[in-house]
Formats: structure tokens, C-alpha cells, sequence
């Protein structure tokens, strides 16, 4: 099935910021620099990078403000994505230098979610719903 990638364009921290999203989900990270690509700009900058593992993420630096993250009313959502303990771990990571909105905990419908603003700006929503013999 194909799905959208988020691709996030960096004030000139795409390196440093797809590194602790590989420490945080895993996977495979590859990262290519303007001088790589033979493209204008930065040679050191990354031209084009990519997470691809249990969470796929893709981005670049950029040269202007114009064009950094920016998040108003999107969320990135893992709910579901994982068992419990692995989504605590995946929150309390990108809370690290960032600010939790919601703690990940137990809601009145039933569920366990949070969300979480990491040090990147990227607004993540994360939660699971009990397991039947959890239940009752």
C-alpha cells in the first residue's frame, strides 16, 4: 500500500534531527549533502535524507526561514503502531528537550494516547488500545 512520506525541511539541522529520530525508531538512515548531489548551497547541508524503518521520515536542510518546520494542526500519528512499551519508549524519547501536550496515559474512551512537541518542532500523537485481557 502507498502511503505519504513526511518530508521535513530543516533551518540547517537535518542531520542532527534524522540522527535522533534513527536513535529514537530505528532503521536505516542515509543522508546526502548538497556536495554529494552537486547542488547549490551549503556543501556540507543535507541535500536529501531518509529514515526508512518502523517509522519513515525524509528530509533536507533549507536556506531561508521561509521554508523551516512549521506545524499548526497536523499531528503525526503512531497510534497503534507498536506494543505499549516500545510506544512509551518512542514518546519519552521525543520528549527529551521537548514539551509534552498530553502525557501518554489512559483516556476516558479507553484508549492510551499522548502527544508530545519534540526539539524539532514535529508534533507527534502516540497511543495504543488495551489489550482485551487488559480489559477487564
Amino acid at each position: 500500500m502507498t502511503a505519504p512520506m513526511v518530508y521535513v525541511l530543516f533551518p540547517g539541522t537535518a542531520r542532527k534531527a534524522l540522527t535522533v529520530y534513527a536513535g529514537v525508531f530505528g532503521g536505516e538512515l542515509s543522508l546526502h549533502t548538497n556536495r554529494d548531489f552537486g547542488s547549490g548551497g551549503a556543501p556540507d547541508a543535507v541535500a536529501h535524507g531518509v529514515l526508512d524503518g518502523p517509522v519513515a521520515l525524509a528530509g533536507a536542510d533549507t536556506d531561508g526561514p521561509e521554508q523551516n518546520v512549521r506545524m499548526e494542526g497536523v499531528m503525526l500519528s503512531l497510534l497503534g503502531t507498536g506494543e505499549p512499551e516500545l510506544l512509551h519508549s518512542w514518546f519519552s524519547r521525543l520528549a527529551a528537550d521537548g514539551r509534552i501536550v498530553d502525557p501518554l496515559g489512559p483516556k476516558p474512551w479507553g484508549a492510551s494516547d499522548g502527544q508530545v512537541i519534540d526539539r524539532y518542532g514535529l508534533h507527534w500523537l502516540i497511543g495504543y488500545e488495551p489489550k482485551a485481557q487488559d480489559r477487564k
